[in-house]
């Protein structure tokens, strides 16, 4: 197939291209071409997506099989390239998030809950709604939190500045909330698989892990991933309502219990997780955190201190 991927040249995109130049198909990045492409063999198309005009000006003479739609996170980031290509598609796969759920006493999140009008990726919901008022032949993928090599969100590494400065680790609540990690190259896997897949047609998909863990248990895994005894890192519990971080986060999960079920991606997709969590996350330690220095720089953790200081 001849595919175009959004971006392409951070995290997801990374491990998708490569992947996908593996399998046999011709790809071309559209990006800013802030970074260059991972793999030699991928063609880069430079521009702005949020520049519609320039957009459809820049892609008006390509013609794809499949599109990947990786960061688009707003209806108006995704509307273009419909418009464009509409009724030319075998396949346009779209990275929604599994943030789109609205929080539910029942657990897990099944892909036909009811989802969040408030939600900060209600824009995200509202394209996977576009691409079915469409007729889009288009599959969603909503992960949970994503994580591994070249993460440019502070979530594993979040608990790593901590473990390998011996800090004691501020963790909400009681620490039993349920949340869910997936390494991202079962996600790139996942979304891979779905090409060629006809009924992943119009159909969403959960991917993440196979397991959900606690944030205390998310914490002695990252310690274990580092190479550290679990016991030797203080877990402080507090209560978040307690302090005011204004626009701060001072810990990076949603406090809630927050997971899916994957076992519709699992049957349907012929596709399960490779990694389990201290596989992913000793990728991640060794392959990013170390790899990178991060475990050399300086960190502010004036927050931490403002708990701990009033626990």
């Amino acid at each position: 197939m001849r595919i175009l991927v959004m971006g392409g040249t951070r995290f997801i995109g990374v491990y998708l291209t490569r992947l996908l130049v593996e399998q046999g198909h011709e790809v071309v990045l559209f990006n800013r071409g802030n970074k260059p492409s991972p793999v030699p063999q991928a063609k880069v198309i430079q521009g702005d997506r949020k520049d519609a005009a320039a957009l459809k000006e820049k892609l008006s003479g390509e013609s794809f099989d499949a599109v990947f739609d990786n960061n688009g996170r707003e209806l108006s980031d995704t509307q273009p390239l419909i418009d464009l290509f509409d009724g030319k598609l075998q396949h346009f796969v779209y990275v929604s998030s599994a943030g789109v759920y609205l929080k539910s006493d029942e657990m897990p999140h099944l892909e036909g809950d009811a989802v969040d009008p408030k939600s900060r990726h209600k824009g995200k919901f509202a394209t996977e709604d576009y691409l079915v008022a469409q007729n889009v032949p288009f599959t969603s993928v909503r992960p949970v939190y994503i994580y591994g090599p070249q993460n440019y969100n502070d979530v594993e590494a979040w608990f790593f500045d901590r473990i390998v400065r011996d800090r004691p680790m501020p963790i909400p609540g009681n620490g039993m909330a349920l949340t869910q990690m997936g390494h991202v190259a079962d996600l790139a896997r996942a979304m891979a698989a779905v090409l060629g897949n006809k009924s992943a047609i119009g159909q969403i998909y959960n991917i993440s892990g196979e397991k959900a863990v606690s944030f205390d248990g998310l914490a002695r895994a990252c310690c274990v991933a580092a190479g550290k005894d679990p016991a030797d890192t203080e877990l402080v519990h507090y209560e978040p309502k307690a302090f005011d971080f204004g626009k701060k986060k001072a810990f990076p999960m949603r406090v809630q219990h927050f997971f899916t079920s994957i076992e519709k991606a699992k049957a349907e997709l012929n596709w399960k997780p490779q990694f389990d969590l201290i596989s992913g996350l000793k990728d991640s330690f060794q392959n990013d955190f170390l790899a990178s220095g991060r475990d050399k720089t300086e960190v502010d953790f004036s927050l931490d201190e403002q708990i701990l200081g009033n626990s």
